[in-house]
């Protein structure tokens, strides 16, 4: 299987992938009709891209009707951790401490996100 070999989605492949994700399935027009109303990507464009997406197997499809039905074969969650990794290996030199310290400094987190933060590394300590 393909699955994602080494490269991230591009911009308007992760766009149609995270509505896909929320969908969980659908066909063309229903991704349009989830995109943005400014958001002018015609029916066209999005069944190429998807159509790309099903032959590097990210999604597979189902045929209903004279269409087709786009399932995502890759998970949002294995797609978070191969673009983090992908951060902290090009961005912050293989360092995570640096993505986590370039966060707390960016001071764009609430005192919810904060706690939060505390309380997964307290449960991370744990495991160990």
């Amino acid at each position: 299987m393909k699955k994602m070999d080494s490269k991230l989605l591009t911009e308007t492949e992760l766009e149609l992938m995270t509505i896909l994700w929320r969908l969980h399935e659908g066909t063309v027009a229903d991704v349009i009709e989830q995109l943005p109303k400014e958001r002018n990507l015609a029916y066209t464009s999005v069944s190429t891209i998807l159509r790309i997406l099903e032959q590097k197997e990210i999604l597979k499809t189902r045929k209903e009707g004279r269409g087709h039905v786009y399932i995502p074969t890759l998970k949002k969650s294995e797609y978070e951790v191969k673009a983090v990794r992908h951060v902290v290996d090009r961005v912050f030199d293989g360092t995570p401490v640096a993505l986590v310290r370039q966060l707390l400094d960016s001071g764009n987190l609430s005192e919810k996100d904060l706690k939060d933060l505390k309380n997964l590394i307290a449960q991370a300590g744990a495991r160990k």
